[in-house]
């Protein structure tokens, strides 16, 4: 049996520890499961082949985040996306308990098609919003002032709000 060096031991911990992050910037950015799992393995490799520069001048989930969202948005530019259709017949339909959790769902769903719309870097702008990230740990992950971050947060609310109108 091979033993693991302490920065093995330490970047397991970290992946253990914030999976979810991982996982989170997958959904947003992936539409199926395959495609979430590969590219879940890809921000792994690079968090790996980056974590001994870590210097700690970052909150170590900022510095995550940044990695993520680049690594998922450099696959998506990667590669040629063919637009996927749904097939009715794999689409799994949920009768609600009452009216109020059938109007959050949709809800939930209406937000979740539009932020589906959004440009890559709104997305990823929205989640860490959504993530309760503060501003100005947006603007550290992003590379932007935090001024930016919200004008920018502004004119995504009012994109969303449109794009949920229609």
């Amino acid at each position: 049996m091979m033993n693991m060096s302490n920065t093995e031991k330490d970047f397991v911990k970290l992946i253990n520890e914030n999976h979810g992050l991982i996982h989170k910037v997958c959904f947003l950015y992936e539409r199926n499961d395959e495609s979430r799992k590969d590219l879940f393995q890809e921000i792994v490799l690079q968090l790996w082949r980056s974590f001994p520069t870590f210097k700690g001048q970052a909150k170590i989930t900022t510095w995550m985040y940044r990695i993520a969202l680049n690594t998922a948005i450099s696959s998506l530019r990667k590669t040629s996306r063919i637009p996927e259709s749904t097939d009715l017949n794999n689409l799994r339909f949920q009768i609600a308990d009452d009216d109020e959790s059938a109007s959050r769902r949709e809800q939930y769903q209406m937000l979740e098609n539009a932020i589906k719309q959004l440009s890559e870097i709104e997305k990823a702008m929205i989640m860490l919003y959504l993530d309760e990230i503060p501003y100005e740990e947006i603007a550290e992950t992003l590379g932007i002032t935090q001024n930016n971050v919200r004008v920018k947060m502004n004119r995504i609310r009012e994109k969303l709000k449109t794009i949920m109108k229609a």
